[in-house]
């Protein structure tokens, strides 16, 4: 995919299996997912494909997020962002910038391994609300410590919105997170939003008033969901996801009918 001069493309780790219902529903609605039937298995569950984005944009090979990694647990199955940024023509020393939607688990998998950084020469970003909630905070996560600590030489936290490389720019979402960063590129006149977990299901586009059981501020998180649809339907934008299917980018569209989500 290209966004004027700038190339992003998804590579994959792996994927989640999850209920759809467990994990997204409509409050007072038994099961909203009746009316979607065609978004989950038969068996009622989803699948969530697990990974990053690669962005090159002048100098620099910047990666969004690290999937699961070298990781089973029956419901979620990793190991596989190496294979898939060779595939591109891209070794771990090639990165030059990790930078995290938010930090969990499913996406700091290869930020380590046994304890050393996969990307030896890159700089790794998080906003700094994201590491005290979930590293040095009163409850930290024991797998984020132990994942990321070792980081702790390489690591800029920041507080503002910012400019991460030429026409990348880091944009503080909170709700799903405290420090979730939605990572907006811009060349040539053209705009795409990488989203992380600000939204997990293209469902969610079309539904307003839905929520998901991990956000840890739902009323921020739905107000971001809604914000960001309704001002992309507007500009035209594409917006890609971190567990859409495929991680394939789209557009919202609102011409005859609802809101909903287009891939491209």
């Amino acid at each position: 995919m290209k966004i004027g001069d700038i190339e992003v493309l998804a590579v994959m780790d792996g994927v989640g299996t999850e209920v759809a219902a467990d994990i997204l529903t409509r409050p007072g609605v038994d099961d909203p997912w009746a009316c979607h039937d065609h978004h989950r298995a038969s068996d009622g569950t989803l699948d969530l494909p697990l990974g990053g984005f690669l962005v090159g944009t002048g100098e620099r090979i910047v990666l969004v997020d690290t999937g699961v990694g070298a990781f089973d647990d029956g419901r979620y199955r990793g190991g596989s962002l190496l294979e898939s940024l060779a595939a591109h023509g891209i070794a771990p020393a090639d990165v030059t910038d990790v930078v995290f939607t938010h930090l969990h688990f499913d996406h700091i998998g290869w930020a380590t391994h046994h304890g050393r950084p996969v990307f030896p020469r890159a700089t790794y970003r998080v906003h700094r609300a994201d590491w005290q909630h979930f590293v040095t905070g009163e409850a930290p996560q024991q797998s984020a410590v132990d994942k990321l600590t070792p980081l702790a030489d390489r690591l800029e936290l920041f507080d503002t919105d910012h400019t991460i490389a030429p026409g990348l720019d880091a944009l503080h979402t909170p709700g799903h997170t405290p420090g979730t960063t939605v990572y907006a590129l811009s060349s040539r006149g053209e705009r795409a939003l990488l989203l992380g977990d600000v939204v997990h299901s293209v469902v969610q586009f079309s539904e307003r008033d839905w929520q998901v059981i991990w956000d840890v501020d739902p009323a921020a998180a739905s107000a971001a969901r809604n914000r960001i649809a309704d001002q992309a339907a507007e500009t035209g934008d594409l917006l890609a996801a971190a567990h859409f299917p495929g991680m394939r980018f789209g557009r919202v569209i609102t011409a005859g009918g609802p809101r909903r989500f287009v891939a491209v």
